[in-house]
């Protein structure tokens, strides 16, 4: 596996695919570092890599779409448009490379992605999107997301602070969630419960995504390749 920002500009051959991890800068709880979305991003992007030859690991895009987590402190965001704009450019900016994975670790990146790969394919660019799947009322902070953050970095984890948030599914609560951010739903920032977060839950979790992602991406390959 080869970090591309490690690369001197000779060393980039040609036929590589790039895998770009797309995360965000935002609160995840009391008891989850900020960058969880893009170290999780950051790491499904590493095992794609050790799984698929040539394949580039470009450096994260630590901003996304987090409008909704703007009422807790730490919450940094590009917003949607400026996101959808910035993908468009990279990506075109990329065509030394057969294509490009866009590997996103935060759900609110989802629309601007899909609009800017519409764009990018609409102009014949090799480009694919993808976001790893969850349940419905574990979506953000919960146990999921904790366990993948004891198995990457346990020391950033603070599991004396963890707590329930709501656990109602998430399309239950997105009416509102949108309209009035997650804080207006959850005062901690939790959509889940971290109970009973672990280590190990956390490679089966990491696990379970890179084989749906190393799928996607061997298919998505043959299918444009052809």
């Amino acid at each position: 596996m080869t970090w591309l920002g490690g690369l001197r500009w000779p060393e980039v051959g040609d036929g590589a695919l790039l895998a770009v991890p797309l995360g965000a800068t935002e609160q995840h709880g009391p008891h989850l570092p900020l960058d969880t979305d893009t170290a999780v991003a950051a790491e499904l992007c590493r095992r794609l890599a050790e799984r698929v030859p040539d394949v580039l690991v470009a450096p994260a895009l630590p901003y996304g779409s987090s409008g909704e987590h703007a009422g807790f402190p730490g919450t940094l965001s590009i917003g949607r448009e400026a996101l959808e704009l910035a993908l468009v450019e990279l990506v075109r900016s990329a065509d030394h490379f057969a294509g490009v994975v866009l590997v996103s670790g935060h759900g609110g990146n989802a629309e601007p992605l899909r609009g800017a790969v519409r764009l990018l394919r609409a102009e014949g660019r090799r480009v694919l999107a993808w976001l790893p799947s969850g349940r419905a009322d574990d979506s953000h902070a919960g146990r999921t997301e904790t366990s993948a953050v004891l198995r990457l970095r346990p020391g950033d984890v603070r599991l004396a602070l963890a707590e329930r948030g709501r656990t109602e599914p998430l399309p239950e609560l997105l009416g509102r969630l949108t309209r009035d951010g997650v804080r207006a739903v959850s005062p901690n920032g939790v959509l889940g419960d971290p109970a009973g977060a672990s280590a190990g839950e956390g490679e089966t979790v990491l696990a379970t995504w890179t084989d749906a992602l190393v799928r996607s991406v061997r298919a998505w390959s043959a299918l444009t390749s052809t």
